[in-house]
């Protein structure tokens, strides 16, 4: 369109709308992208159909960065699987449950356990949950207490990875939106700058060691504590205890089966990128995708022979499990294509430039940050899907943030840090649940006893946006940490 109007806004607008009515973000995408395809092409649903099919979805998949994307993804679905179904995690975090006496120990080795586990943010619940549940059981720690500990270092610790799932999906929706802008910004770089702006995420992993030591247990939470030091979990948990989910273990699994996987990858990685300069200098994109498929690629062969080898799974099962692993990611892959869809026909349709010259009449620059953190803890709330909202706001506040001059990392930041933020108060999100299940403690109890702490956290994280809206400095969450050391202090003394 030469001259954006209203009309440009109309995708995005039924995006959201049929992804909160519906709660599935997929169900929005497809609508938003199917409205602006309307809107370029007219109203015959054939041509409509057709035109979707032919230039833009396959336009989309045969783009040379948005096809290699796809392909590490895959290879990353296919390594997580392994991981999860190879009995590792289990034997890793019983070697660290041999030592722990204490109530605070085992919470300590837990949250050490969650941030260690860190390359599926779906599959630390159901390993972490699993083994330290007997060792909560028997220090009289109630189940609340783990999931909310499993909570808060599943997605919080991933989405700060690079290399991982979450990483790489935002850097995908980052490149998109820096060359629709016509930006040479190199997304690997802004993903790692963005790192000390994801204030809800760094929140989250801190208040675990806080609350510990502190002892600065809050309402629900603080109630749930006293009574499971009082009963014995057994005498009322029955109902849970005959539903509970049990991580895959083996008597052969060894922790060298989480250990030396990732050193292959590590290895493999610096081999191939640091003859180029990584990570003291840029590489091309493509080479960093070859490098990263490559690594994980050769960490799932590694990890399928430690299983051949101690006879926990033969190499047929482990193949098996691999291109399980593949195909889990596609739903993912799906949720990708309609956000880069969606960007380029917003791009055609002008609807950046709609909204870049509707901010720019008097929305306040430093106000962008605080806004973006808003609006995606609200999608994500509704829909439970951080990465969904991703795909929804990061189209919306980056080009904001180029027009109106506002800082582009805290706005960054904002987007994923209010996308955490509503997932951890959301009762329907998929981390609450799976959360909840691996621990075996009720839904609705986890969502409870987790909410005062992510409101808090939540409050802290408002401040800080508004601050760093003003001052962009990477030291304004050491300044978060302590007033989120200062608010437990206050709660616990008050409570």
């Amino acid at each position: 369109m030469t001259h954006p109007d209203m009309l440009s806004v109309l995708p995005i607008v039924v995006t959201l709308a049929l992804a909160l009515y519906t709660k599935h973000v997929v169900i929005g995408l497809f609508g938003g992208v199917v409205t602006a395809v309307i809107l370029l092409t007219g109203w015959h649903p054939l041509n409509v159909m057709a035109e979707l099919i032919k230039t833009h979805l396959v336009g989309t998949l045969t783009d040379s960065y948005n096809a290699g994307v796809i392909v590490l993804m895959v290879f990353i679905g296919g390594f997580v699987a392994l991981m999860e179904k190879s009995g590792g995690g289990p034997a890793f975090a019983s070697k660290m449950i041999g030592v722990i006496a204490s109530k605070a120990k085992a919470q300590i080795a837990a949250w050490c356990g969650g941030i260690f586990i860190f390359y599926s943010d779906l599959g630390t619940p159901l390993i972490i949950g699993p083994v330290f549940r007997p060792l909560f059981e028997k220090l009289q720690v109630s189940r609340e207490k783990l999931a909310f500990i499993i909570d808060s270092t599943a997605s919080p610790v991933a989405i700060l990875v690079p290399f991982i799932g979450w990483g790489i999906y935002i850097m995908g929706l980052l490149q998109k939106e820096f060359e629709q802008a016509g930006k040479s910004l190199d997304s690997w770089q802004v993903f790692i700058a963005v790192i000390p702006y994801q204030f809800y995420a760094l929140l989250a992993i801190a208040v675990i060691p806080l609350l510990v030591f502190l002892k600065a247990d809050i309402g629900a939470m603080a109630k749930t504590e006293i009574k499971a030091a009082k009963v014995p979990v057994s005498a009322n948990r029955e109902e849970e205890n005959r539903n509970k989910v049990q991580a895959f273990t083996h008597k052969n699994a060894r922790a060298s089966f989480v250990f030396l996987p990732l050193l292959v990858m590590a290895l493999v990685l610096l081999f191939m990128l640091v003859p180029l300069g990584f990570p003291f200098s840029s590489v091309p994109g493509s080479v960093f995708r070859a490098a990263l498929a490559s690594a994980y690629f050769l960490a799932a062969c590694t990890l399928i022979g430690l299983m051949a080898w101690y006879k926990v799974r033969s190499g047929l099962e482990g193949v098996t499990l691999y291109l399980q692993g593949m195909s889990g990611m596609m739903q993912v892959i799906i949720v990708l294509v309609l956000a880069w869809t969606l960007s380029s026909l917003g791009h055609e349709l002008g609807t950046a430039a709609y909204i870049a010259e509707q901010a720019q009449r008097g929305f306040p620059a430093w106000l962008l940050p605080l806004v973006a953190f808003l609006l995606s803890a609200v999608i994500s709330f509704a829909t439970g899907s951080s990465w969904g909202t991703f795909a929804i706001m990061l189209p919306l506040v980056i080009p904001t943030a180029f027009a109106i001059d506002a800082a582009l990392l805290v706005s960054i930041g904002a987007v994923l840090s209010g996308g955490l933020f509503g997932d951890h108060c959301s009762p329907i999100s998929e981390t609450t649940i799976l959360s909840a299940t691996g621990a075996s403690c009720r839904q609705y109890d986890h969502f409870k006893t987790q909410l005062p702490y992510a409101l808090m956290n939540g409050g802290i994280a408002v401040v800080a946006f508004a601050i760093a809206g003003w001052v962009t400095s990477p030291l304004i969450f050491v300044g978060a940490l302590m007033v989120q050391l200062i608010v437990l202090t206050v709660l616990k003394r008050v409570t």
